[in-house]
């Protein structure tokens, strides 16, 4: 299995080059020079290929067991998590009062890839702390404040989200869990939750649950439901631990990947639970902290494929079969590197120039969330707000698709487990199914996201990508970069025009093309982002003769993007056009 190495140089470019992060009039950001950024993911880096990495085949090969109503996580993963625990990493971005460093959402992003890279698996047990430490701050009381988040933060305490149950998933109105209160400000909580990532281990003292329920007089659907904190083991006011509460886990999921995450059926059988916020305003607590919760699951795909891509790339240097149709490379070998076959070669550009623009699309996104945080700037809000549902969906998509490329690029060796590109592929599968599945994200996007605020978002985000198109650019950069991106936004608008005129009269011919105009948006996307990184790489060249390598390979991935992969744009826009007819054109019972 390939060793992790984490992409140092180009997370200081996409930082400092690209987005001028120090430059940004946003709080914190001016602290972010190249020294200090520099030095945070080295040390990262070094903890995740040394330490995490190693644990990454152990949670394949052993995955979690259950023994006597306790999981138990794979050897190597406590070392491992004490290490990400102790080195303050799992609280980078927690506000400084409950034990954090409060540095940016930016920061910790990157830090969050090279830890998934190395071991999704394990990172997952502190992702759902940090959605279970949100979820309190925002809408706990000031008791719970300080009861449960300075122990989330510091991961001394894990937390978890229970949502789904046995006959509900996305349909949440229709859950049955019960919540009756007892009169002293606790509530006996019952029913069964199902797919409860990190839902027991033996990696922290205690595990905070957040539990949707509904309480005896609560509002039908939706409306009725409540959110309650249900803890593994009570906590008495001196924040010391209790008795064990009544809640057990049925069993752990067997699952395609994350084997090394103990995915739950969680029981609650008058579970002592406590409210969080207001009753009946339940859905609305938890959802607030979906916009980053989709951004990490977004930040997984990419992860899943850059580490994919990596022992791709390792193998078509080493690997040697036939030669080079121009003439023999290594004439003194039997045989050349496949890394001289265009069509390897095609494989790894489309792999690379997806994850370098990918990453970028995501960091600037992370950018939004801080100003809109740090500066309440409610603009990069709501642009950001628009874009998360693709970057989940489109981001995931492609990232599972690019872990088979690298799998491809194995041939035979693939396939085989010793090689670890199945485990690749078969983690980075559930980026697309968790936190609302593909499907629901482009039904989000395109039912929800561009009519709120009556389009704004939608318009704002593509003045901007028009301004920069309307920037004076050289010739060869227009011709290069600007004139397929401009094609691109002709197809993303003349679908919104579709939309526009066939949507309200008609809604099932706008949600029929939803996934194909998430890709769209997607492709936009990187299609913008790719631009602007390469504008950004040809300033660099024009003023330094440093890194020239780096850079110029900057401008040729991003314009392989720009020419090979950006005119899928045209495929999905006609898909689009052609609203349900086709979709819904067999009854039923024909299928």
């Amino acid at each position: 299995m390939h060793s992790y190495q984490p992409p140092l140089e180009d997370f200081n470019f996409i930082l400092h080059d690209f987005l001028k992060i120090e430059k940004e009039d946003i709080k914190g950001y001016n602290e972010l020079l190249p020294e200090f950024t520099k030095t945070i993911f080295e040390e990262a880096g070094k903890l995740a290929s040394e330490v995490i990495s190693p644990s990454n085949r152990d949670g394949d090969e052993q995955g979690c067991k259950l023994e006597n109503g306790i999981v138990r996580t794979p050897d190597s993963f406590k070392f491992a998590f004490d290490k990400l625990r102790e080195g303050g990493w799992l609280s980078l971005d927690i506000e400084e009062e409950f034990g954090g460093q409060n540095l940016p959402l930016i920061l910790s992003t990157f830090t969050n890839e090279m830890f998934t890279s190395a071991n999704m698996s394990l990172t997952m047990y502190s992702g759902l702390s940090r959605g279970a430490y949100s979820a309190i701050f925002l809408h706990g009381s000031e008791k719970q404040k300080q009861l449960y988040l300075p122990k989330l933060a510091s991961c001394e305490w894990t937390g978890t989200m229970n949502l789904t149950e046995p006959h509900c998933g996305t349909d949440l109105g229709l859950i049955r869990t019960k919540a009756t209160p007892k009169g002293n400000g606790s509530y006996e909580v019952s029913g069964q939750k199902i797919f409860i990532s990190s839902g027991d281990h033996d990696l922290s003292k205690n595990i905070i649950h957040l539990v949707l329920a509904k309480t005896p007089d609560a509002l039908e659907g939706v409306k009725g439901i409540s959110l309650f904190v249900v803890p593994k083991f009570l906590v008495h006011e001196d924040g010391s631990l209790g008795e064990r509460n009544n809640l057990s886990v049925g069993k752990i999921e067997k699952k395609m990947g994350i084997k090394g995450n103990a995915t739950c059926v969680m029981n609650y059988d008058g579970a002592k639970g406590y409210l969080v916020g207001e009753e009946n305003k339940g859905l609305k607590a938890m959802f607030t902290m979906m916009n980053e919760a989709r951004l990490g699951v977004g930040m997984q795909g990419l992860a899943q494929a850059e580490i994919a891509y990596q022992a791709a790339l390792a193998y078509a240097k080493d690997r040697r079969q036939g030669r080079a149709i121009p003439g023999k490379v290594e004439p003194n070998e039997d045989a050349d590197p496949i890394i001289v076959h265009p069509d390897v070669r095609r494989n790894l550009m489309e792999q690379k120039s997806f994850i370098e623009g990918a990453r970028g699309f995501i960091a600037w996104a992370a950018v939004l969330l801080d100003k809109a945080k740090r500066e309440n700037d409610k603009n990069a809000e709501g642009i950001a707000s628009l874009l998360i549902p693709v970057i989940k969906g489109y981001v995931t998509d492609k990232g599972f698709e690019y872990t088979i490329n690298a799998q491809q690029v194995f041939g035979g060796h693939g396939y085989i487990e010793e090689w670890g590109m199945s485990q690749y592929a078969r983690d980075c599968r559930i980026a697309m199914i968790y936190e609302g599945t593909n499907g629901i994200q482009a039904l989000d996007l395109v039912g929800r996201k561009l009519a709120t605020d009556g389009g704004k978002h939608m318009r704002e985000y593509l003045n901007l990508i028009q301004s920069f198109i309307k920037e004076e650019h050289s010739e060869d950069f227009n011709a290069d970069f600007i004139g397929p991106l401009k094609k691109s936004i002709e197809h993303l608008q003349t679908a919104l025009m579709f939309f526009m005129q066939n949507g309200l009269k008609n809604p099932l011919s706008a949600v029929s093309g939803a996934t194909d105009f998430l890709h769209l948006v997607g492709l936009v996307s990187l299609g913008f982002i790719w631009s602007k990184k390469a504008q950004s790489a040809r300033e660099q060249l024009n003023n330094s003769e440093t890194n020239r390598e780096f850079l110029e390979a900057k401008i040729l991935t991003g314009s392989y993007f720009m020419h090979r992969q950006l005119p899928e744009t045209k495929l999905r826009l006609e898909r689009v056009l052609t609203g349900e007819k086709q979709v819904m054109s067999l009854a039923t019972d024909q299928f």
